[in-house]
């Protein structure tokens, strides 16, 4: 394999497929890039079993020149030094040469680095997937699916089906839930599906999704969705996503709704925020993260935290409305923060079915997104 390439988009490609490499490959050949390269541009292929990730170079893009392809050829090469030595190249042209036993060469500008190679025909295959279970969803609304819902996801590996986001499609809507026990977070969606597709048990692991979330491009563009038996293949202009789905049975989270609130708060998003916020600093300290919630005759609620060496914060909001029964309610301040700061409204909605009920918050009363959060029991 001789080729010459663009440092820039060979760089671009290496970020993106990099993101697969695990720092504890199972197999030794997994801890490397795979390079092809043929006459319609370099493909790269990182790994780690769990999720796989392909980026394709053109020859030409936009009637530029990227690559100078002299000869096809496939090596696989170490990513640890692969991914830094690209980076800190000094010119803007990449020379990669690979010989006999696919000893590679790389030259750019005064600089020629020599790397042992591995034998690309070891690399694993990537897997076959058939398309007949497709979607398409636009690229941002996709991200900020993701991102408000993926830190509900549990972090204990003993329950490894609650480490994932649960995708769930039905009459042409697809909803993301991540459940922890202790909170619930859930977006609905509606999506354009040219066939009746039904899915009821896709998990697919949160912290994947928070890596492909920073491959999705920021732009309106159409991601295609493929699910199959236990993988999942997200196809965008020029990267291939793949990973697996997680074994198990997701939870039933539907019954941990209430369809009727004892007690409902319209509040200011940001002012509540602010008021947790400074809360929090407090109850943190106590590594306890509990904040109290006491609801006023005024229509005025009282946030506090205490710490025994530090002191009290006690703060006063003025509600936009209050309606039903006052009450006391503990929660944790950190749940209730991450729940707030992916709200994308000026007003929230909170409702409460008891003082040891979930707490529901919503941007508004009929809003595709929804976070629940358990409260804590407390003395006093």
């Amino acid at each position: 394999m001789k080729l010459t390439v663009l440092k820039e988009f060979l760089n671009e490609s290496i970020q993106h497929v990099s993101k697969a490499i695990s720092s504890k490959a199972t197999i030794p050949i997994l801890s490397g890039i795979k390079i092809d390269a043929d006459s319609t541009g370099i493909t790269l292929t990182a790994s780690d079993t769990d999720i796989s990730i392909q980026s394709f170079i053109p020859i030409e893009k936009n009637e530029l020149q990227v690559i100078d392809l002299k000869q096809s050829g496939s090596v696989v090469l170490p990513s640890k030094f692969f991914v830094e030595i690209i980076r800190k190249l000094p010119a803007q042209q990449v020379e990669i040469e690979v010989k006999d036993h696919f000893q590679t060469t790389i030259r750019s500008g005064s600089s020629e680095i020599q790397l042992v190679g591995l034998d690309p025909e070891e690399y694993p295959i990537m897997p076959g997937i058939e398309e007949n279970k497709r979607i398409q969803i636009p690229s941002d609304l996709l991200k900020t699916m993701i991102k408000q819902t993926s830190f509900s996801v549990s972090t204990n590996e003993a329950t490894p089906i609650l480490t994932g986001i649960l995708w769930t499609i039905s009459n042409g809507k697809l909803k993301f839930t991540a459940c922890d026990r202790h909170r619930l977070a859930s977006r609905e969606t509606t999506i354009d599906t040219n066939v009746d597709l039904s899915l009821n048990n896709v998990s697919i692991s949160g912290k994947t999704l928070n890596e492909l979330s920073k491959i999705l491009p920021d732009q309106n563009t159409l991601i295609d969705v493929v699910f199959a038996e236990n993988q999942v293949l997200f196809k965008m202009s020029s990267i291939l996503f793949y990973t697996r789905i997680l074994d198990g049975t997701y939870p039933d989270t539907s019954k941990l709704i209430p369809q009727v609130y004892q007690t409902e708060l319209v509040v200011n998003t940001d002012n509540l925020a602010d008021a947790i916020d400074r809360a929090y600093l407090l109850s943190r300290e106590e590594k306890t993260n509990i904040v109290k919630l006491v609801m006023r005759e005024d229509q005025t609620i009282e946030i506090s935290s205490s710490s025994s060496e530090l002191g009290k914060v006690t703060e006063e909001l003025t509600t936009v409305s209050m309606k039903g029964e006052l009450l006391r309610i503990s929660f944790n301040s950190k749940f209730m923060l991450d729940a707030l700061k992916v709200m994308d409204s000026e007003h929230i909605h909170i409702g409460f079915t008891g003082a040891m009920q979930p707490i529901i918050i919503r941007p508004d009363e009929n809003s595709s997104l929804l976070q629940l959060i358990l409260p804590y029991r407390t003395m006093g």
